[in-house]
């Protein structure tokens, strides 16, 4: 399964303690994410991922592309709604492209971990991959 991992400044730390509790998981899969958060979880969680560009330098258009090309399965994306982003419209697109070619998108831990629940029981075998943009 392919995932990307996306986080604001303010979610990073949240990150990291999401990708140590589902390491076992994230391992079976072929992780992507933006620059400075794939950076930090190869750091701190010892997980191979592809650390495209930080995201306001062109990662969130990075991932996008990858949607867009159905590259991707679904993105885990912790994002600050406190704190204004100066990336804003590359965001929206990210959200609007996600939308376009039905990929599931997380943009909160608790999403995260609903998506995370249906990786599981795809690894176990006991779901159909492709049932999830059916």
């Amino acid at each position: 399964m392919k995932i990307a991992l996306v986080a604001h400044d303010k979610k990073k730390a949240e990150m990291i303690e999401f990708a140590k509790t589902h390491q076992d998981l994230l391992a079976q899969c072929q992780l992507t994410a933006t620059g400075t958060t794939g950076k930090l979880i190869q750091q701190h969680v010892g997980l191979p991922v592809t650390a495209l560009l930080s995201g306001p330098i062109g990662g969130d258009q990075q991932i996008g592309s990858l949607v867009a090309t159905q590259n991707l399965d679904m993105i885990i994306f912790l994002r600050d709604p406190l704190t204004a982003q100066a990336h804003e419209p590359d965001i929206a697109a990210l959200l609007r492209v996600c939308d376009v070619h039905n990929v599931p998108l997380a943009t909160n831990r608790q999403s995260a971990e609903i998506l995370m629940a249906y990786v599981k029981l795809c690894l176990e075998g006991g779901e159909d991959q492709a049932n999830l943009t059916s």
